[in-house]
């Protein structure tokens, strides 16, 4: 598998700077083989681009932009994952996607909402992105934040 660092290059993409957590905990833990990061908002040079609720209609953040945002939550996350492990090459696969999209109460397609993350997991790691996902709708996020996301990897051993 080529670097992740060439493949996210390849895509246009890049690591965000970790984000500063916004209260008392850390971005990402790691236990033996595996990395937990904390649930990482849509930060784009530590501004949300877009802030609300997701759903159809004037005033909402609309399900294809909140999906474009998934996306980003995952870039974040994973360079939270680059902070404790120095390289994403230590990813051996994806377990497991948590999203939250903060929804108008008529909403119901956080699915396709987190379907940003996760086919962005998939470009980058391959079939080792393919993971078990929630996706959860939520009345309201830190910040007013639409969608969070947060990942468990499975990383190699420590040498």
């Amino acid at each position: 598998m080529p670097r992740v660092a060439d493949r996210l290059a390849e895509l246009g993409l890049a690591l965000p700077a970790v984000a500063a957590p916004a209260g008392v905990y850390v971005p990402a833990v790691r236990v033996g083989t595996t990395v937990w990061t904390a649930g990482q908002l849509p930060f784009v040079e530590g501004v949300l681009p877009e802030t609300g609720k997701v759903g159809e209609g004037e005033g909402l953040v609309a399900p294809a932009r909140a999906r474009e945002l998934a996306a980003t939550c995952v870039l974040n996350a994973l360079a939270a994952a680059a902070g404790v492990l120095g390289s994403l090459d230590d990813v051996v696969r994806v377990v497991k996607v948590t999203g939250f999209v903060a929804s108008d109460p008529a909403f119901s397609g956080q699915p396709g909402v987190l379907n940003g993350a996760s086919e962005l997991l998939g470009e980058v790691f391959g079939d080792s992105g393919v993971h078990a996902r929630s996706a959860v709708g939520v009345a309201v996020l830190p910040l007013d934040s639409p969608v969070e996301v947060e990942l468990v990897l499975e990383v190699s051993p420590l040498a």
